[in-house]
C-alpha cells in the first residue's frame, strides 16, 4: 500500500496537468468556433476518389518505437465533386496502403456538403445529412464536454487533496 501513494499522487499530478491543458484548449478552441452565419450552404456534392498518395506524419508511439520511426506514412484519398465545380474532399485512410487502393478502385461515390466561408476563399465540407447549425452545435458540444470533464476532475482533485490537507493538519 505504501508503494502505491506516490505513484497514485504521480498519476494524480499527471492527470491534474491534462486536465488543465484540456480545459485552457478547449476553451480557447470555443472562442474560435465560426458563427454558423459565416457559411454559406453551397449545397450537397457527389464526390468521387481520384488519386491516393501517402503523407508523412509524426508518429505517436513512445520510447524506442518512436526514436526508430520518428514517422509514418498515412494514405489520403482525394475525392473531386463530379460536377466539376472544383471541390475536393480528403480522407485519411489509415496507414495501410491497400485500404486507400480498395476505396479508389471501387470508385464509390460519397455525399458531402459543402460549406463556404463567407469572406474568405475556403471552404469546408461536412456530412451530407449536416447543416452549418448543426456543424457549429456539435462543435461547441464536443468542446463544452471537453472543458466539463476536465474542469469536473479539476473539482475533485482539489477537494480530495484539501480534505487530505485538512486532516493532516488537524491530526486525524
Amino acid at each position: 500500500m505504501a508503494k502505491l501513494k506516490p505513484i497514485a499522487f504521480t498519476v494524480g499530478i499527471m492527470l491534474l496537468i491534462g486536465a488543465a491543458l484540456c480545459l485552457y484548449f478547449s476553451l480557447r478552441n470555443l472562442s474560435s468556433i465560426r458563427p454558423a452565419s459565416a457559411y454559406e450552404d453551397m449545397g450537397v456534392h457527389i464526390f468521387v476518389p481520384e488519386e491516393v498518395y501517402p503523407v508523412q506524419r509524426e508518429n505517436h508511439a513512445t520510447g524506442r518505437q518512436k526514436r526508430n520511426h520518428p514517422t509514418t506514412t498515412v494514405y489520403i484519398v482525394r475525392y473531386r465533386s463530379e460536377d466539376g465545380s472544383g471541390y475536393q474532399y480528403e480522407y485519411e485512410s489509415g496507414s495501410v496502403e491497400s485500404t486507400a487502393q480498395n476505396i479508389l478502385k471501387t470508385g464509390d461515390p460519397i455525399e458531402r456538403r459543402v460549406l463556404s466561408i463567407s469572406g474568405e476563399d475556403d471552404y469546408i465540407t461536412i456530412d451530407a445529412d449536416e447543416t452549418a447549425q448543426t456543424y457549429e452545435a456539435r462543435q461547441k458540444r464536443t468542446y463544452w464536454t471537453i472543458a466539463g470533464v476536465s474542469a469536473a476532475y479539476l473539482l475533485v482533485w482539489l477537494a480530495v487533496n484539501g480534505l487530505l490537507l485538512y486532516k493532516r493538519h488537524k491530526g486525524m
